[in-house]
């Protein structure tokens, strides 16, 4: 097994990280910028490394900088957590360059299904239902209205090179078309550096539904769904497995096609293929090359560590896992809990934790890097920890999340907490009759 990891992220993923690396007896380094030195990955971690100053791009995204903590530090492998350079081909390139494993898949498949426009041609090639829409980028305007009038209003632009919500417009009749295609490649080129958009037939009441999958050179396994379908302006809140609204044989189908394409392009670790679902049917959306912020629910389900998993399948190149090995039992819920004040249009909420009582109990389970006494500063993304409840049963999850939200104490700063305790009661939750644009349209929040 490897002697050393470095974790390239922080936060919760970076603790999460470390704690399967110290299972495994591996040793871990952590590393952080300037205003991260107190944060509980670098409290955990064997050893240490400041990469620079706040700024993401100068520190988390300054690659340079990690390869110089890299020798410092003889760390043998890069575990890259999620966001941050998790999904950067030209990261893990490097570090294939020199002999340092990239806790991931190559660079190749990462470059590959990382380009939106490339990884839905792929889909296709391999027998998954994809959206209707432009077969490439788009930059002409010209083309970009004939796409629209061929599949109808309304329509999603959507940035080639990214995701997230960013560079995704949503345009329901000719007459805004031209202003938010703009808006869209301005966007795009911002945050992607990369202004090639594509369009997409816009589906009015889609469930957002997800595939797990391991796989190494001997065989691909999947680890069954998740249904992230609350959320807000794209942005995922809550998730849950498994989905309520599937039935055995849609799931079947979805899996079985889902494992055909992973095998096929021969991806190894750990990786998740998202669907639309509208009306019975899916469509192919994306593949994330990385781990997820909601693994926690499958892990929870299935009693598989996910985050161990990547690690042996890049030491060993394989998974130790058969497919008849996955028997998932009850029902898991996750609420991602963020510093932010949802009253307030989701302004978020730097400042110290003057108190925090996390809760627990039986099949509780809080991943977080927050304490008392820590400060939660405006620089990165404001989600400080997340919730994960199990249950016999979907109604059970629901109970123990709601025991587990009264429980927990976070103050000196606002979060969702609350805002999670109201989504959980509402009869729509309740009934699973949502779809990715319920809080948005019924103003829940």
């Amino acid at each position: 097994m490897f002697k050393k990891i470095l974790i390239a992220n922080r936060g919760e993923i970076a603790v999460r990280v470390i704690r399967a690396c110290k299972e495994w007896g591996i040793s871990t380094v952590a590393i952080h910028s300037d205003v991260d030195r107190e944060s509980m990955h670098v409290k955990l971690a064997d050893e240490s490394v400041c990469v620079g100053p706040h700024q993401p791009s100068n520190s988390y995204l300054n690659i340079p900088a990690i390869m110089s903590a890299i020798e410092l530090t003889n760390a043998e492998a890069v575990h890259p957590g999620y966001g941050f350079l998790s999904e950067n081909f030209n990261f893990a390139k490097i570090l294939e360059e020199n002999n340092i494993k990239f806790i991931g898949p190559s660079s190749k498949l990462i470059k590959m299904m990382g380009d939106k426009i490339e990884a839905k041609k792929i889909a296709k090639e391999n027998g998954l239902p994809v959206i209707e829409g432009s077969d490439g980028g788009v930059s002409n305007i010209e083309e970009a209205k004939a796409i629209c009038k061929k599949i109808g209003f309304p329509v999603l632009i959507k940035a080639a090179g990214g995701g997230g919500g960013k560079g995704m417009k949503i345009v329901n009749d000719e007459s805004k078309f031209e202003e938010l295609f703009s808006a869209a490649k301005s966007e795009a080129k911002k945050f992607f550096a990369n202004d090639e958009v594509y369009i997409e037939k816009f589906f009015q009441d889609p469930r957002h539904i997800e595939v797990q999958v391991l796989s190494g050179k001997n065989h691909t396994v999947h680890l069954h769904e998740r249904d992230c379908s609350v959320q807000r302006r794209h942005q995922k809140l809550i998730e849950e497995t498994p989905s309520p609204v599937l039935t055995d044989d849609l799931r079947n189908d979805l899996f079985q096609k889902t494992v055909k394409m992973v095998s096929k392009i021969g991806y190894e670790g750990a990786g998740t293929v998202e669907f639309i679902y509208e009306n019975g049917k899916f469509y192919f959306l994306e593949m994330n090359t990385r781990v997820q912020v909601e693994h926690p629910v499958t892990e929870m389900v299935t009693g598989i560590d996910i985050i161990k998993e990547q690690i042996w399948i890049a030491y060993t190149g394989n998974t130790a896992l058969e497919q008849k090995d996955i028997s998932p039992r009850g029902h898991a819920i996750e609420c991602r809990i963020n510093a932010e004040d949802a009253s307030k249009n989701f302004q978020p909420s730097p400042g110290v934790i003057t108190m925090c009582h996390q809760p627990s109990g039986f099949r509780t389970r809080v991943d977080g890097a927050i304490y008392q006494g820590y400060k939660v500063t405006p620089f990165y993304d404001s989600m400080i920890c997340k919730l994960i409840c199990h249950g016999r049963n979907r109604q059970e999850a629901i109970q123990r999340m709601n025991r587990s939200l009264d429980e927990f104490i976070i103050e000196g700063i606002t979060t969702t907490i609350d805002l999670h305790k109201k989504v959980l009661m509402h009869q729509k939750f309740l009934e699973s009759d949502f779809n990715v644009t319920w809080l948005d349209k019924d103003k829940v929040i």
